[in-house]
């Protein structure tokens, strides 16, 4: 040390510099362990608000997020799972945050990354679902000036997400804990419905300054200094998160809804998709089946619409008996709930009738009603129903009802006969015995296109009164297997029915299971291409020209893909196959495939011709 003080002594420079460069690296060190501080923050104060669940892609300027992370499911307070593609995580945090009715974080790093989430963003929007998603960013000082991933990704969300936050543009090491609280407070509370709007997707902006990689010392001092501090996993959250669940949706007085509606007089309900947190789900169902014990009103309901399994007057093959099938007076009244089913035949018998219609939907006031005839309210069925107390009439008799209910019936023989359990599979017969093999409590998710629209039209009762799952907010394949291991994670056991082209735009999903034993059987039904396309009128001079430019087949083997990542599959040859095959599916312990090879072009013919098999009974009757 003597001969350090005589050199340095005999240097004043040296000092200078010396000086200047240990206060620099100071407070580089410094500001590192800020960084981390303040995403600790910000995870910490998501925890207690009721964040159980982060899905962490990988990045650097996104590291101080990711030690944080790190640090809480080290503590034991936070679910953490990796994924590498973003565009598929958050489709998974989707999944998730559907079951569970609680928003899940998605942490990118700053660039393209944040583009690749708008897919799932426009979905959990339409689909009225929380979702969180952490964006680290650069600087202000990097911004606007051609410095590497350095792009607009501020916008890049915006117009989809329910609310939009950021953190200080110089750094998120700026912000004091009250202004780091707010924000978090802030996003949590929009993602689940804030004055009367609907859940939906949450974009927060996070710019870091570097240095951004605290060091192994500090994360270890951050970590005892964690363990120091309370629980997250106590009564404060859960109350927290309590009077979030117990807010109503209803934006005016009971006494002031108007009812629009007589039950005493003849109506149908018509239930579309159900677009609501899961835990609103029980009140919405009860709402309902009491509203059609006091109305006697039919209900023809979506697949996906959620409605309680012992719905009374519920039909299970409106979709085929309409329009003839379906004769009533013209005055029919209509309540709907939610946005219309996918059916055209639907919307034609809708448009033709006289009554009032009423479309409530639960908190989502966009209006959802693209044939411009009913009345819309946003106050959610709970709430519409509530009024109902003090002015019930006994219902009218209503001769029509027992004439559909009758045809209905016979429609489920008559399917049972032309789709026998034997044979070639078919599109029509793989919903119609799927419905009837699978576990009663199994729940289903129905991808967009033909197995959403099969489903509803030829699984009859057994579909009817299961859980489906499905997300047609957007009507898109995108992230299909991703969402799908996302409710089977968050939920239990679950069987995705998907299309070819649907599982291979999202094969990245399968790099889910790596991580967990997710116990999902996906049915795979392989029509070489689109098969949705060969049931619309589209005139092609050759089949090979229809086939490149709308089916799209695909030379992939499914099987020797998901075999790729670890996941087990077998093929299944003919119906008298399937049964064996599905209990062998559902006894995996992770993700299963099953491939069912069809004719897309022999299907849709056969959809026509059971078509014309029911309405000719129709005739005869």
């Amino acid at each position: 040390m003597a001969g350090l003080d005589v050199a340095v002594g005999a240097c004043p420079d040296a000092i200078r510099r010396c000086s200047r460069i240990l206060g620099t690296l100071g407070t580089l060190l410094t500001l590192a362990r800020a960084n981390l501080d303040a995403a600790l923050m910000v995870l910490r104060t998501l925890q207690e608000q009721g964040l159980e669940t982060l899905v962490l892609c990988p990045g650097s300027r996104s590291g101080p997020l990711a030690m944080a992370a790190g640090l809480l499911a080290t503590h034991g307070d936070l679910q953490l799972l990796t994924a590498v593609d973003e565009r598929s995580a958050a489709f998974w945090a989707l999944g998730m945050a559907t079951a569970a009715g609680r928003a899940v974080a998605v942490v990118t790093t700053s660039g393209s990354a944040v583009a690749n989430l708008l897919p799932a963003a426009v979905e959990a929007d339409r689909s009225c679902q929380p979702l969180l998603f952490l964006s680290a960013d650069r600087p202000a000082r990097l911004k606007n000036c051609g410095a590497n991933q350095s792009v607009n990704q501020e916008d890049f969300l915006r117009s989809v997400c329910r609310w939009f936050g950021s953190g200080p543009q110089d750094g998120l090491h700026l912000a004091d804990e009250p202004v780091v609280e707010h924000l978090a407070q802030q996003c949590w509370l929009h993602a689940h419905g804030l004055d009367q709007m609907a859940p939906g997707p949450v974009h927060c902006n996070l710019p870091l300054e570097e240095p951004l990689h605290a060091s192994l010392a500090e994360q270890q001092t951050a970590l005892q200094d964690l363990s120091g501090q309370r629980r997250l996993f106590g009564s404060g959250r859960t109350a927290q998160f309590s009077l979030l669940a117990a807010a109503p949706i209803a934006s005016l007085p009971i006494a002031s809804l108007p009812l629009v509606l007589d039950p005493s007089g003849p109506g149908v309900v018509v239930a579309g998709p159900w677009r609501g947190l899961a835990w609103r789900l029980p009140a919405f169902q009860q709402a309902l089946h009491q509203w059609l014990e006091l109305s006697g009103w039919p209900l023809l309901a979506d697949p996906l619409a959620a409605v309680p399994t012992s719905s009374p007057n519920r039909l299970n093959h409106w979709e085929l008996l309409l329009p003839d099938g379906l004769q009533a007076t013209r005055q029919l009244q209509v309540l709907r709930l939610g946005p219309l089913p996918a059916s055209r035949r639907l919307e034609a018998w809708l448009n033709q009738l006289e009554g009032p219609q009423l479309l409530i939907t639960e908190a989502e006031s966009r209006p959802l009603d693209p044939l411009r005839q009913a009345s819309q309210l946003h106050c959610g069925l709970v709430a519409w129903m509530q009024q109902w107390s003090v002015r019930l009439r006994r219902p009218a008799e209503m001769p029509w009802l027992v004439s559909w209910q009758h045809r209905d019936d016979q429609v489920d023989v008559d399917l049972a006969q032309a789709l026998p359990l034997e044979g070639i599979c078919t599109e029509p017969a793989l919903a119609f015995h799927l419905a009837r093999l699978l576990p009663v409590d199994m729940p289903v998710m129905l991808a967009a296109s033909s197995p959403v629209r099969d489903w509803l039209t030829w699984a009859g009762g057994p579909g009817a009164q299961r859980q489906c799952y499905g997300f047609r907010g957007a009507s898109g394949i995108d992230g299909t297997l991703s969402v799908a291991m996302g409710l089977a994670m968050a939920r239990g056991p679950l069987v995705l029915v998907t299309g070819d082209l649907a599982l291979l735009h999202d094969s990245n999903g399968w790099l889910h299971a790596a991580q967990r034993e997710i116990p999902l059987l996906v049915v795979l039904i392989d029509n070489n291409g689109g098969g949705i396309f060969q049931q619309l009128p589209i005139e092609s001079d050759a089949l090979d020209t229809f086939d490149r430019l709308f089916a799209m087949p695909q030379a992939v083997d499914p099987l020797r893909l998901a075999a790729a990542h670890g996941i087990v599959g077998r093929g299944v040859a003919c119906l008298e196959d399937l049964p064996v095959a599905v209990e062998w599916g559902l006894a995996q312990q992770g993700p299963a495939l099953l491939r069912i090879c069809t004719d897309r072009r022999a299907d849709a013919a056969l959809r026509l011709r059971l078509r014309t098999m029911v309405h000719s009974e129709e005739r005869q009757a």
